[in-house]
């Protein structure tokens, strides 16, 4: 598992993330228009976002930082052609098929390369006056979108994987989900953002997993984790608490170095340690709530997104902890020498690769 974190290193995580696109959508006299913010670079590269983290795993890469780096005036084109061929699998229905076309691509000139581009592709199409119901197909290799309906009553908020159709859509409003589907829609999501994508918090927890494999440390270490990045993605996701992701991110490498770099010198859990988890925790949830501002969240079901989102980050993390314990707590957790030849040579590992990531995060 951390040789291959290893082979992330030299790529810039943020950068090469792979992010769900959002689609905003509604429908006026009777023609819908639907607002797609994507990451457009990888749609061109023609990288299969189903299932991916890291556009880094795709043997297409190397183009995609191309174009990443590309004039707006120079990509516009390209953009055009991709959507000819991707256009007729974003398939739509209401009353009948729905002939979607392309109405306008805006791409922001390159600004920050160590960030994705947010681009916008608009498409619109005439929706029958008898349709009641409309169901959208996201197309295969596109990855995760975050559906959303405007401009009426209880509207709809969705969140589909490549490949995945849409349940009806009632045009005039009133197909708001209810607590328990939002709740479900987002528990995938909190699980996605640990596994596969969060390589930082996976490493983090892992940190925690190495100073001891007795349950009574872990737990406490655990819970109180969970307990602080609960409080601050609540707060961020609401907007209350707002830190800019410059300061947060560098913060959160640098709190895996140090539970890594404790691991060694220390066996068993100080109470000042919890104290500074809690701290860590705060950081992290503060990554967490990022996360879901790129999302957004329906606002009459903000509690229900919460902890949906929540509940799949902490089965994220015991899914991490069940990982390392099945692999190599339960087989040398027993063995006199289990700390010296397995928990420091990981938890060095671990510091080193916080280092790097502080040290990217800060100066490059």
């Amino acid at each position: 598992m951390l040789s291959s974190l290893v082979l992330c290193l030299p790529a810039s995580i943020r950068a090469h993330e792979v992010t769900p696109t959002i689609a905003d959508f509604d429908i006026t006299e009777g023609r819908i228009t639907l607002l797609l913010r994507m990451n457009l670079e990888a749609f061109v590269a023609g990288i299969d976002l189903d299932g991916r983290a890291n556009t880094d795993t795709s043997d297409k890469s190397a183009d995609y930082d191309l174009l990443r780096q590309m004039p707006a005036a120079e990509l516009a084109p390209m953009v055009r052609l991709f959507v000819e061929d991707w256009l007729p699998d974003l398939q739509m229905e209401a009353a009948g098929a729905v002939v979607l076309s392309l109405e306008e691509v805006n791409i922001p000139e390159v600004g920050e390369v160590s960030l994705p581009r947010s681009s916008v592709l608009v498409v619109s199409g005439e929706i029958p006056s008898s349709a009641l119901y409309l169901r959208l197909t996201w197309p295969q290799g596109s990855g995760a979108v975050v559906l959303r309906q405007n401009g009426v009553a209880e509207p709809y908020t969705g969140y589909l994987l490549g490949g995945a159709l849409a349940p009806a859509i009632a045009i005039a409003g009133g197909a708001v989900q209810s607590p328990w589907e939002v709740f479900q829609n987002y528990l995938p999501v909190g699980f996605d953002h640990i596994l596969p994508k969060g390589l930082d918090h996976i490493l983090f927890v892992l940190g925690l997993f190495f100073l001891s494999l007795r349950l009574r440390p872990l737990f406490w270490q655990i819970t109180t984790f969970t307990l602080a990045h609960s409080i601050t993605l609540a707060l961020g996701a609401l907007g209350l608490v707002t830190i800019n992701p410059a300061i947060v991110e560098p913060m959160i490498a640098a709190s895996i170095v140090f539970v890594a770099v404790e691991n060694i010198f220390a066996r068993r859990l100080h109470s000042w340690r919890t104290a500074l988890i809690f701290g860590f925790g705060l950081l992290h949830g503060l990554g967490f709530a990022t996360v879901l501002g790129e999302f957004g969240l329906p606002q009459d079901q903000l509690v229900p997104a919460l902890l949906g989102f929540n509940v799949g980050v902490e089965l994220g993390q015991l899914t991490v902890i069940a990982v390392a314990y099945g692999a190599l707590g339960y087989w040398f957790g027993g063995y006199p020498k289990y700390r010296g030849r397995v928990a420091i040579p990981a938890s060095l590992t671990i510091a080193l690769i916080g280092s790097y990531w502080f040290v990217e995060r800060v100066f490059l």
